[in-house]
C-alpha cells in the first residue's frame, strides 16, 4: 500500500495544461477537482495515521476517490 498522495497532476501529467484550463473554464470540472483533492487528502491522512479510520470507511473513501478520478479522466479525454 502506497502512502503517497495521488494528486491530479501526478496522476495525469500529460493533461496538466488541460487540468489547469478546465479548472478555470468549467465549473463542474473545478468542483470535481476540488472534491477529488479533499477526498484524496482524507485518504492520505488516514493511510499515514494522522487521522486514523476504520477499514470500511477507508474502503468507501478510496471508492469515492476512484469514481471522481474516473469522471475527471473522462472529461480530460473527451473530444
Amino acid at each position: 500500500m502506497s502512502h503517497t498522495p495521488h494528486e491530479l497532476l501526478e496522476e495525469f501529467p500529460e493533461h496538466a495544461d488541460k487540468i489547469s484550463a478546465l479548472k478555470t473554464s468549467d465549473a463542474h470540472f473545478a468542483r470535481l477537482a476540488e472534491e477529488y483533492h479533499e477526498i484524496n487528502r482524507a485518504v492520505h491522512r488516514a493511510e499515514t495515521d494522522v487521522q486514523p479510520t476504520d477499514d470500511l470507511h477507508m474502503a468507501e473513501m478510496r471508492k469515492q476517490r476512484a469514481a471522481l478520478k474516473d469522471e475527471i479522466y473522462r472529461m480530460l479525454t473527451a473530444a
